[in-house]
């Protein structure tokens, strides 16, 4: 059985290239029918914030992505990985190390001088001597120290990396806090882990997993590391550029599907084909078919997609998602006519509750040189005509094409253009000179509330 995970640190917000590392692995396992597990990795004790794994929680909730089973938190399982620890030491894998960090940093300092890479030196890894007083010792495995170590990794292809490389990293600090490259290794074995799908950012972790992975007798998992997404200019990607938030995303008015139909995208493809419902996602996936190489962020892209899913959606579902915006139209009687009329207008749930606010409440004020473009020559003459022919046909007006007619009606008597009414009409129903058409605004707020809209335009303009 496929077993997966999503392992974030909670020092902070889940951001996108975390929502696209957890969505590679949730599809991964959802396809082979498999489990998806979320393990948060709380070791830091300092730096652990519950608001931020209420944060990650919500942000799951939110895009639907549901794991298996209770989270597991690695705080909670300290005593477990004591256990290995120990396991280690006696079978002697592992070793107490009493190099001080005065000892530690002239160790760099001489071979930085050399121009050698910092490493430490192996000096306590055979020591049987009598320890030195005040010096809490840390814990360290030995790695190999030839040979290379080989891991065939399902997007770059086979790794070799020289023993040599990989020096007695520490496994559990002075105190007896375990650490990353440790507890990680311990974690997704006993968690049952078939595929580690991550940022590539960890390629250079994994060899230090395996040396834990290979003393403790436990069987590697499969390797996929994910390239990083990157800025439209090809650079790492900032706060400014979009790697914020989850959550943020939700305030800024996308829809969940859009937003991981647009992370899919980064980085793994199938054919030309751009629309993916999460079904197709996950028929479709496999990490064997991600690119090697970065992908970039392209806002416009984001916002293409969020447009398309706003215009697809029913809009029974589109009404309630808007409540969170401010706007309430679920129990409108004209709830399809005004978001047929502003959809198309919304790339975002905040984009479309303003274009039905516009249209629901009237305008207190008139931009000044809209009114100094539309109200010139006969405008308000021209209103005047159409709001004694609108109180003609007023019982008549039952559709956008009744009130169209009443516009065509006007145009053809005066013998003039369409924006001739067209732009003082518009000033005086929303106070702006874009928007809707006027047919649809009409009918949506109804022939009197239009009425009265002209009126107060005529007499304030």
């Amino acid at each position: 059985m496929i077993t997966t995970r999503f392992a974030p640190s909670p020092t902070g917000y889940l951001h996108i290239g975390g929502l696209r590392t957890a969505l590679f692995s949730w599809l991964w396992a959802r396809k082979n029918e498999g489990e998806f597990l979320l393990r948060i990795e709380d070791t830091d004790l300092a730096r652990n914030s519950q608001e931020a794994v209420d944060a990650i929680l919500k942000a799951f909730d939110w895009v639907g992505m549901s794991y298996d089973g209770e989270a597991i938190f690695q705080s909670k399982r300290f005593d477990l990985y004591k256990k290995y620890i120990d396991q280690l030491l006696e079978e002697g894998k592992a070793y107490k190390c009493y190099m001080s960090k005065d000892e530690l940093s002239a160790l760099r300092e001489e071979q930085m001088a050399k121009g050698e890479r910092t490493r430490y030196d192996g000096r306590y890894r055979d020591f049987t001597g009598t320890p030195p007083e005040g010096v809490e010792p840390v814990i360290r495995i030995k790695a190999p120290t030839e040979g290379s170590i080989i891991f065939s990794d399902g997007v770059k292809g086979e790794i070799v990396i020289a023993s040599t490389e990989v020096d007695d990293f520490v496994i559990a600090r002075a105190g007896g806090v375990p650490t990353y490259n440790f507890v990680v290794a311990i974690d997704d074995a006993l968690m049952g882990l078939t595929d580690v799908i991550r940022g590539d950012d960890h390629l250079y972790n994994t060899p230090k997993q395996i040396v834990v992975y290979e003393a403790l007798g436990f069987k590697l998992p499969n390797f996929y590391h994910v390239a990083m997404i990157n800025n439209e200019q090809g650079k790492k990607l900032s706060k400014r550029d979009g790697a914020t938030d989850v959550m943020e995303y939700q305030t800024l008015g996308y829809l969940p599907e859009a937003l991981l139909n647009f992370l899919i995208r980064l980085g793994w493809s199938h054919g030309d084909q751009e629309i993916f419902s999460i079904d197709e996602m996950i028929e479709l996936f496999d990490p064997k078919n991600i690119n090697k190489s970065s992908s970039n962020y392209n806002l416009d892209k984001l916002l293409w997609l969020n447009a398309h899913y706003i215009k697809n959606k029913p809009h029974d579902e589109l009404a309630l998602l808007l409540k969170d915006y401010g706007v309430d139209i679920t129990t409108h009687e004209r709830l399809d006519l005004i978001l047929n009329a502003t959809k198309e207008r919304g790339k975002t749930l905040v984009e479309l509750a303003e274009q039905i606010n516009i249209i629901l409440n009237a305008p207190t004020e008139y931009n000044a040189k809209n009114v100094k473009k539309a109200f010139k020559g006969e405008a308000k003459e021209i209103l005047a005509d159409f709001v004694k022919e609108l109180k003609e046909a007023e019982d008549s007006l039952k559709t956008p094409s009744d009130y169209h007619a009443i516009i065509e009606k006007i145009v053809t008597q005066k013998e003039i253009g369409f924006g001739k009414i067209g732009m003082p009409l518009r000033v005086s129903l929303l106070g702006s000179m874009t928007g809707s058409g006027l047919d649809e605004i009409m009918m949506i707020i109804g022939v009197e509330e239009t009425l009265a809209r002209i009126d107060r335009a005529i007499e304030v303009i």
